[in-house]
């Protein structure tokens, strides 16, 4: 089991190294459904891993002075300790199966937001790039934004990604970040991410430390995790310049709704039906998106033609990445 579980790890390492993306949301849900490992020991354990991880990519954050520390502390003030909250409610709904089942519950509807987080973010960019081409995007000057920190916003949403974190391990970036990008619309992209990562550290660490005070943590299952996903994470940033970063977030989402189904117990004939609508319905969907914002249906077309200033990238993700650029882990 270590090594098949080793393994796993790397390949999800390798995924959040290249997309910055999907630590917890996979990691869990596999641990769960591959390794029959009891969900409460599953959140346990990726969380510790997550925080002996997250600390790197977020002091990369910081020396490039992406990240907006007033921010990070009103997060901060609701999530850290809200993730204590989170491990403590686990704890509370007791040791037997039921409590299992409703954690597990809680995971799926986690899952299942995180997978609509990707489908946001990607409709979001994209109205951001057909903005920059067109010219009616606001001017921005150049350095980190200036923004109006609200704050009562800021700790509300701290506090519900903290609860959601310490029962589930999901959300600390998928959920998160989607609430910034709607209360500080003006956040460069690059300013996003790593305030989201940078406040992600202590809010992980609130919530490993929690889950290893009053969860069911295990070492040797840790062990494992970090093995494989260590080495996944530094191997995924190496080539994440050359990755359809585009492509392996639709399947991520995929992923991550086929889980979620599974986790809120739907049979398999109905999650095989619902994928299978999925398949079927999001690609052409997602080319009449483009469509309509004055993109070809497909991206190769658009990186196939003569680069121009705006357009050089596909910034939704759906072409290759810039070189140079690393995206953070998560």
């Amino acid at each position: 089991m270590d090594i098949a579980l080793a393994v796993a790890a790397f390949g999800i390492g390798l995924v959040v190294g290249m997309t910055g993306m999907g630590g917890g949301a996979l990691m869990t849900p596999v641990l769960v459904l591959f390794f029959n490992v009891p969900p409460l020991t599953a959140v346990s354990s990726d969380l510790v891993a997550g925080a002996v991880m997250k600390p790197v990519g977020a002091a990369v954050h910081m020396r490039r002075g992406t990240v907006n520390l007033r921010l990070v502390a009103w997060l901060c003030v609701g999530s850290m300790p809200a993730a204590f909250c989170g491990v403590l409610l686990a704890r509370a709904l007791g040791d037997g199966e039921q409590m299992q089942v409703i954690i597990q519950r809680a995971l799926g509807l986690a899952l299942l937001i995180a997978a609509a987080g990707l489908t946001v973010r990607a409709y979001l960019r994209l109205v951001e790039r057909a903005r920059k081409r067109d010219g009616t995007a606001p001017r921005t000057p150049s350095g980190p934004p200036v923004i109006t920190v609200r704050r009562l916003p800021t700790v509300v949403v701290g506090i519900i990604g903290g609860l959601v974190v310490g029962l589930t391990s999901v959300g600390s970036g998928s959920l998160i970040i989607i609430a910034l990008m709607a209360l500080y619309p003006g956040l460069k992209a690059g300013q996003l991410v790593g305030t989201d990562l940078f406040q992600a550290v202590p809010l992980v660490g609130c919530a490993a430390l929690g889950h290893l005070l009053f969860g069911d943590f295990s070492m040797h299952l840790t062990g494992a995790l970090l093995l494989g996903s260590i080495p996944g994470v530094w191997l995924g940033a190496r080539i994440s310049s050359r990755a359809p970063g585009g492509f392996i977030r639709r399947v991520l989402a995929f992923v991550l709704l086929a889980s979620a189904l599974k986790m809120l117990g739907v049979g398999t004939l109905t999650t095989g039906v619902l994928l299978a609508a999925a398949l079927l319905v999001a690609p052409p969907l997602w080319m009449v998106i483009r469509r309509r914002h004055g993109f070809p249906m497909l991206a190769r077309r658009e990186t196939a033609a003569p680069a121009s200033p705006q357009g050089a990238l596909a910034s939704d993700g759906d072409g290759p990445t810039n070189r140079g650029s690393r995206p953070s882990v998560r």
